[in-house]
Order: C-alpha cells, then sequence, then structure tokens
C-alpha cells in the first residue's frame, strides 16, 4: 500500500538520519524529498503546500534542531501532520433505534459500489446487525445479479424489481420491505457512469429527495489519483455526502487521493477496501494509516485483523492452553493453518511495529514452502509425539522427515524452533495487545527474533548488519534473559 509515498518519505528520513549535526540546510534538503515523494504520489498540489508550511515550521525550529535524534523528531511531525490531513474520521454508521437506517452508495461505474455493499454487509454481519440490499442500480444489466449472488454468499435478503426501470421506485419499494421485515439497515447500490454527467445527477438527486437515506457514502477508487478527488467534489456538491469509502487500497494506489479527498472537499474517509474478499472493508482510522504510510505499522488494525483469524472461543482456549504450558506443535500447527492464507503472512507484519522488513520474505514462495513443510512434519508425527516433542530422537526424526518428504534438518529445525516459541507463548497469555506488541518489539531489538519462523527465510539485503563475535555474544545472553523474563510473565 502507497510503496512509492512510503520509500520517498523513507528516503527522505535517511538522508537524515546519517548526518552528525543538522542544520537549517539540510533540514530543508530532507523537507524537499518528502515534497517530492508527496508530489510524485498524486498528492493535489494545494495539500502539499499547506502540508509542508506546517511540516516546514515545526521541523525548522530550535527545538528540533537542537535535539539529539533531530531525523525522529521529524518522523514524528510528519506523522502528526499526516494524521491532522486524514482526520478526525468517525466511523460509525449511527444507527437509528427506531426504524431502519438507509444507506446509500452512489459512485462512478468500476469504484467497486456493488461488491462494497456486501463488504459493509459483512461489517454489519459481524455486529449481529443483518442488513437488506436493495438493487436499483438498472444502468448495468449484471449489477442485479451481482447483487443476488453476494446476498446469497452471506445469506443477506436483496430487493429487487426485475423489469423496473425506476430507480426512485425500486428504492422506496425497497425501504419499505425493510420496514415490513425488520430489518435494520437497507444499502442502496445505486447506478453508475463511466464519467460523471447531468443525468447520473439527477437520477440520484431524485433518489435522495424521495429516499431521504440517512448516510449518502461516495465509493472511489484509490487508484485514480486525483480523478477521484474531482469526483468526491462533483458527488458532494450534487448530495452533501456523510463519507467516502475509498477502494482498491491493496493495488497500486500511490496514495494521493487519500491523502487529497478530505483536505480538498471536507468529506472524510470512513472505510477503506483492502482486497477483493467481502471482509477486506476496514473502518478508517487516519493515526494508523499514517503509521502504515510512514512504515511504523498499525498494531489496532493488526489486532483486528487477528480477530478475524481466531474467533473469541478459539481465542480463549489457545489463551487457557499456553497459560497452563499445554501449547502442543498440534496447536502450533493450528496456528500456521489459519495464517497460510496467500499475502495474510506479508499483511500482518507490515500491520506490527519494526516487523515490516519481513513482509516482502513472507510473501515469497520460498515462505509459502516453509509453511507446507513445518505443516507436513507435524502431520507426520503421533499424538505423543505432538504433546511431547522431547520423546523425538533420531530414529523418530528420521522417519518424520521420510513421512512428510523432507529433509531431517527440517524437523531438527521444527522441534528447535519450537521450544524457543512455547515459553514466549506462555509469556504473552493474557497480556493485552499493547503488552504483547512491546515484548515482541523488546524481543526483536534482542535478537530473539533474528530468525523467521520459517526454515531457510532470510531477510533482504541491506536490512541488518554482520556482527562481531563480541555482539553475537552479548546478543545470545540478551536473548535468555528475555526468555527467562518472558516465562515468569513479567
Amino acid at each position: 500500500m502507497f510503496e512509492s509515498l512510503s520509500e520517498g518519505l523513507q528516503s527522505a528520513f535517511k538522508s537524515l538520519s546519517g548526518k552528525g549535526k543538522l542544520t537549517e540546510g539540510n533540514m530543508r534538503d530532507g523537507l524537499d524529498i518528502v515534497r517530492k515523494a508527496m508530489l510524485e504520489a498524486d498528492v493535489s498540489y494545494e495539500v502539499v503546500q499547506d502540508f509542508m508550511d506546517h511540516v516546514s515550521e515545526r521541523a525548522l525550529g530550535k527545538r528540533v534542531l537542537l535535539s539529539l535524534r533531530p531525523h525522529e523528531e521529524l518522523v514524528n511531525i510528519v506523522h502528526a501532520e499526516l494524521t491532522s490531513i486524514l482526520g478526525p474520521v468517525d466511523p460509525s454508521l449511527h444507527l437509528k433505534k427506531d426504524g431502519p437506517t438507509v444507506i446509500m452508495l452512489c459512485g462512478l461505474q468500476g469504484s467497486g459500489k456493488t461488491t462494497t455493499c456486501g463488504k459493509l454487509s459483512q461489517l454489519l454481519l459481524e455486529e449481529n446487525i443483518k442488513p437488506m440490499l436493495v438493487a436499483a442500480d438498472l444502468q448495468r444489466p449484471a449489477a442485479i445479479e451481482q447483487l443476488h449472488v453476494i446476498g446469497r454468499q452471506l445469506d443477506v435478503p436483496v430487493y429487487s424489481e426485475p423489469g423496473n426501470s425506476n430507480p426512485v421506485k425500486v428504492c422506496q419499494a425497497g425501504v419499505e420491505k425493510a420496514k415490513a421485515e425488520g430489518a435494520r439497515v437497507v444499502i442502496l447500490d445505486t447506478a453508475g457512469r463511466l464519467a460523471i454527467d447531468q443525468e447520473l445527477m439527477e437520477e440520484l438527486q431524485r433518489v435522495d429527495k424521495k429516499v431521504s437515506p440517512d448516510q449518502v457514502y461516495l465509493v472511489v477508487d484509490g487508484m485514480t489519483g486525483q480523478d477521484a478527488v474531482n469526483s468526491a467534489r462533483a458527488f458532494n456538491d450534487a448530495l452533501e455526502l456523510d463519507g467516502v469509502i475509498m477502494t482498491k487500497l491493496d493495488g497500486d494506489a500511490r496514495g494521493g487521493a487519500l491523502l487529497s479527498v478530505k483536505h480538498v472537499t471536507g468529506v472524510p474517509i470512513k472505510f477503506i477496501g483492502t482486497g477483493e474478499h467481502l471482509d477486506a472493508l476496514e473502518p478508517f482510522r487516519p493515526e494508523g494509516m499514517a503509521g502504515r504510510i510512514l512504515q511504523m505499522g498499525d498494531i489496532v488494525a493488526a489486532a483486528r485483523e487477528a480477530h478475524r483469524i481466531v474467533d473469541e472461543k478459539e481465542r480463549e482456549e489457545l489463551e487457557a492452553k499456553m497459560a497452563s504450558g499445554d501449547f502442543t506443535l498440534d496447536d502450533f500447527k493450528n496456528m500456521m493453518e489459519k495464517v497460510a492464507k496467500p499475502g495474510l503472512m506479508g499483511k500482518m507484519m507490515g500491520l506490527m511495529p519494526g516487523m515490516g522488513q519481513f513482509k516482502d520474505v513472507l510473501e515469497s514462495e520460498e515462505a509459502a514452502g516453509g509453511i507446507r513443510q513445518t505443516i507436513g512434519a507435524i502431520n507426520s508425527m503421533t499424538m505423543d509425539e505432538r504433546e511431547n516433542p522431547k520423546l523425538i530422537d533420531a530414529q523418530r526424526r528420521t522417519r518424520i522427515a521420510r513421512g512428510a518428504g523432507v529433509q531431517t534438518p527440517v524437523v531438527t529445525q521444527l522441534i528447535k524452533q519450537f521450544e524457543v516459541m512455547k515459553p514466549l507463548m506462555q509469556g504473552m497469555a493474557g497480556k493485552g495487545v499493547g503488552d504483547r506488541m512491546k515484548m515482541m518489539q523488546q524481543l526483536q531489538s534482542s535478537g530473539a527474533m533474528e530468525d523467521p519462523t520459517m526454515r531457510g527465510l532470510k531477510v533482504k539485503k541491506g536490512t541488518g548488519k554482520r556482527l562481531t563475535p563480541a555482539q553475537r555474544a552479548k546478543q545470545k545472553k540478551e536473548r535468555e534473559r528475555m526468555r527467562r523474563r518472558l516465562k515468569r510473565g513479567k
């Protein structure tokens, strides 16, 4: 997400981090790199100017230039200004207590409106709220059937009127049907066009006037750059939008639309689409997005993703096992199977502070192969061996390796890694997200996580330095100290 913008900003910070002392001159050089990175990301010129005025004013102050780590101060300033540009945002839907809350989605054709109807429904279902979808896109022939397919996927009712060419009447009838069936939320999927035209706006204005939706959201394609800002401005002039849902941010979006929409139109981004699946819609959090852009991670989003992978009951059972010391290789295998979905581990690493360096590694074919080998090796073990790996002697390792179709060192490495991880997992049991992330960062800085979980993986060149024997010895002592500390639960 926003790789070119992130890399440009990181380049600016690196240009300053190597300086022994910062002056106003070299700070301005770094700020010029920041400006260039934002313009190349297709951020509105007006937004860049305003952003740079605020950042420059603070970055060139004596408190920053005379601080011990001025480049870190600059990172904090940029993070604060990005958060300010993107927010504040209230992602709640403000559902009514009496009668259904009507949400109207509008946007250009191809922006992802119909799929977003499904994604929004999925979010509501996670809160035990069952919506009704209304197929009011009568321009695109496949739109009605697509919405019905999504409805069947989610077990959500879809209202449509085959043969009716009046979207206003379809929306009115759909809302009445929802009232009769007691639905709490109605989502209207309206028609789009390939470009903004008067006919489209008049049609949407008629729906808006006759149905009086409680929330009107514009769905925009995050990959269209400044065109997204222009369409947001036009739709807002016609309808007075309550928010924007930005889609396709998992692609090669440069970031310009995201950073410009709120500032230029005054319309907040409420949700972002980060994938093709129906569960890939997130409430928008300015501070979390600023952290992702600056490669600082987003703990809240990582925790939310983790809760999607493991439901509450499974999590409680796993917590109890870890706390009691009953965490086995079978539990380890179940965890790996859940996170083995393509791209999921890379996404999780990208959201965790300090772990971004592993993102590309974990998305590689080598990583996928390592996970398959690990799961295969565990499947080749007996139940007794999974519960007590100490039973696995040289003869058993050979048998397990042969059964899994892997080399014996793979089994040896797996057992070693599990023996290291088990006390760490016990130490993290019962801790909150913040405490766990703090432990992960401490482990990483101490070198306890210097080897990725999967055998054979190596961090991309340039992310680390060769250690001297004395440094390695010191690192080993620090790892042992951290393991003892985590085992005590401190």
